[in-house]
């Protein structure tokens, strides 16, 4: 159990979870007052709010020093890990050693908490996301083509492949904007937005390390890149079984739409084609950057170390190349616009700051739970990534399975864990937990708010934070279950 109070000034109270929590209700529960929907409608209120909170997460830390272990916090910031700004050291819960230095508290703390909260973390992540958006944006797949569940489903199954080697963010801004247009004349849609948040935003990045921001953290921390293509019978499963259940809902609901919609959906086709192919050059240097400019290892072939902040640079380049280069009628025949991505900075600012204390907690706190087995880290990598980022959530979990060396099961070497080891079936468990079950809330995955806000724009009203929970809790859970008796029992 984790205590509310610590005798320890540095480690963190539970009690300070608080502005993480409120910024998770303010996102459930201000769309959904009278008084406050159309004020919360603002991404300017969005970003007051998340600074806010933000600022009181700061204030706990401006209170208290950090515990800095010299050698553990070189290694995270030279890897590009991004670890909780206030928890380096492996002993933080017990009295500091020598040569374990602690900040003083104040603005040395406060700085450091930004450091890895804002630059460590959330620059890296929102830089991604906005180049992928912006050069996606720029691709029209234009067409109408008949809204019928197999068509439907195709476009899904399509963008569950394609998550995998373009990113999930790539995939779901790809094809959105043709999802929505194949289904404006159908009334009944809201549940093919949600099923592509699961397939394309989440599930579907599950085979290689450019796919989900999780999993290309583990790279980083040493898995070969390749290690993930091993995950393919989980995600095939989950593939499988969330289009058949999709194909049979929209089988019901196309049969339970107006005769007019079907006529209208039959009447105004288009044929499919599409424009702005030079943009896939701009996603593959933004790939090849995620890929090759890591400050903390050697470019493929040579001695040559990226400098920090180089792989961000590339990025935005190939984002400005994209606006340059692709003619303005495109983007306004996308819909094209700042909204969404403007949404997800606003929001995440406050996630990314306001986790660290839940995160630290973890850090420092995570190997007294007793996590042994892999269903244990499916679930607990899982249930803390439908509510924090994913990608923080892996390296916590990562980092207790690495502490381990559970008897029969097979090690992989070489990677940056207290031990140097994994075990394979734990690091299975903690890839599919935190890819998985991201598609469990809005915010699991940066991706799966901008589809809602990119939905909403276009006019599907979609589900409220709770709501979509409820779509997630009934459809996925149980086949979480599924998974997790089939392979990860232990």
């Amino acid at each position: 159990m984790l205590a509310f109070s610590s005798p320890d000034p540095y480690v963190p109270s539970a009690l300070w979870v608080w502005p993480f929590v409120a910024i998770l209700l303010a996102i459930a529960l201000l769309p959904l007052i009278p008084r406050t929907h159309h004020w919360w409608e603002s991404n300017r209120n969005k970003f007051l709010v998340s600074l806010v909170l933000a600022a009181c997460t700061l204030a706990y830390y401006h209170g208290r020093g950090t515990g800095v272990h010299a050698s553990h916090s070189h290694n995270s910031e030279e890897h590009g890990a991004p670890t909780s700004a206030a928890a380096h050291s492996d002993s933080l819960a017990t009295a500091p050693a020598a040569g374990v230095p602690r900040t003083p508290p104040g603005w040395p703390t406060v700085k450091a908490v930004l450091h890895h909260a804002v630059l460590v973390e959330y620059v890296p992540f929102i830089v991604l996301l906005f180049s992928l958006y912006v050069i996606t944006g720029g691709i029209v797949v234009r067409g109408d083509i008949r809204a019928t569940p197999a068509i439907n489903t195709a476009i899904l199954a399509t963008g569950g492949l394609l998550a995998s080697f373009i990113g999930t963010t790539g995939a779901a801004m790809l094809l959105i904007r043709f999802l929505l247009k194949t289904n404006s004349e159908r009334a009944r849609k809201v549940h093919t937005i949600i099923f592509f948040i699961f397939i394309v935003a989440n599930i579907g990045g599950c085979l290689l390390p450019i796919g989900d921001p999780p999993l290309f953290l583990g790279y980083l921390l040493g898995v070969e890149f390749f290690w993930t293509l091993r995950l393919w019978r989980e995600w095939a499963l989950m593939l499988g079984m969330l289009l058949v259940i999709y194909y049979f809902w929209d089988r019901w609901a196309y049969r339970h739409e107006a005769p007019e919609a079907i006529a209208r959906d039959e009447a105004e086709r288009q044929p499919m084609q599409v424009d702005g192919l030079h943009n896939v050059l701009y996603l593959l240097g933004v790939l090849f950057a995620v890929a090759t400019l890591d400050p903390s290892k050697a470019f493929p072939g040579t001695s040559w170390h990226a400098p920090p902040y180089l792989r961000e640079g590339v990025q935005l380049a190939m984002a400005g190349l994209s606006l340059l280069s692709t003619p303005q009628l495109l983007r306004r025949e996308n819909q094209f616009n700042y909204r969404a991505i403007g949404e997800v900075a606003c929001l995440f600012i406050g996630i990314f700051v306001t986790m660290q204390v839940p995160i630290e907690i973890l850090q420092l706190r995570g190997p007294q739970l007793g996590l042994r087995e892999p269903w244990h880290f499916f679930w607990a990598t899982g249930l803390l990534s439908s509510f924090l980022d994913n990608a923080p959530t892996y390296v916590v979990y990562f980092e207790t399975a690495g502490t381990l060396r559970p008897p029969g099961m097979p090690l992989l070497y070489n990677l940056m864990t207290a031990t140097g080891t994994i075990a394979a079936p734990l690091l299975a468990a903690v890839s599919c937990g935190a890819v998985f079950m991201g598609a469990n809330t809005y915010i699991g995955n940066g991706p799966n708010f901008m589809v809602k806000s990119i939905a909403e724009q276009s006019g599907v009203k979609m589900p409220s934070f709770f709501g979509y929970m409820a779509y997630s809790g009934g459809i996925l859970i149980p086949l979480f279950v599924l998974v997790t008796l089939i392979f990860f029992r232990g």
